[in-house]
């Protein structure tokens, strides 16, 4: 069993090829990198080209991108990763070790850095934050897309991958897949970029995903959500 690495992009020009560069060691070892753009008009495309196995267009969304590339992907181990969030530089082994030891699929721990070089000093009150949302992934077995999804490709399937919504994709498929077997909850962690909680406030984000999640539950529309998150 060998990994497949998706990454869904959309503008992200400025940041992607410093994670791009993180993966060549592991591209070195056999893994695959699949980068999905959006419609990009940043020039994210020419970024991507020299760092990847493939560069494929898909239509906009974090869902459809996704989905696109675990299509195309050649191996039977898929990790999802977002363009701001630098992996563990042993990360293909951590996950081809838990899904041979019978996980069907898994996350990683978490933590706020400077994967990119776009923050400074970060805000001590984002190290409680990280630590409750490791915390929380691993009481409930729910994971989000910062966390680093990984999946056999079986079990990726059987579940019918992530569902076609505008928000909450991660945690509807958790949801999916916490029926079949709990997560591999890695202690190891990945590295994500504080950019969000900056711009828009850590209080103020802390409060809306807060809002966001609980509405989810109660069964608010995922297009109302996206659209109460900002997203257009």
């Amino acid at each position: 069993m060998n990994l497949s690495i998706v990454l869904p992009v959309l503008n992200e020009a400025p940041r992607l090829q410093a994670t791009l560069q993180a993966l060549v060691a592991l591209r070195q070892r056999g893994c695959e990198v699949i980068v999905v753009d959006g419609g990009s008009s940043d020039g994210t495309l020419n970024v991507a080209q020299p760092f990847a196995d493939r560069v494929i267009v898909a239509a906009r969304g974090r869902a459809s991108q996704q989905n696109a590339g675990a299509q195309v992907a050649h191996h039977e181990a898929l990790l999802f990763l977002h363009a701001d969030t630098q992996l563990p530089a042993d990360a293909d082994r951590l996950i081809l070790d838990a899904l041979s030891k019978g996980a069907d699929w898994g996350r990683f721990d978490v933590c706020f850095g400077d994967p990119g070089g776009e923050v400074g000093r970060l805000p001590a009150m984002l190290n409680v934050i990280a630590f409750m949302m490791n915390w929380r992934s691993r009481v409930t077995g729910i994971a989000t897309g910062d966390q680093c999804l990984f999946f056999t490709r079986a079990a990726f399937e059987r579940t019918g991958g992530f569902p076609m919504q505008p928000l909450m994709e991660d945690i509807e498929l958790s949801r999916r897949l916490k029926k079949v077997s709990p997560p591999a909850c890695l202690r190891d962690r990945v590295t994500t970029s504080p950019r969000r909680w900056l711009r828009h406030g850590v209080w103020r984000t802390i409060l809306l995903m807060w809002w966001l999640r609980l509405a989810y539950w109660l069964g608010v529309s995922p297009v109302r959500l996206a659209r109460w998150y900002g997203y257009k």
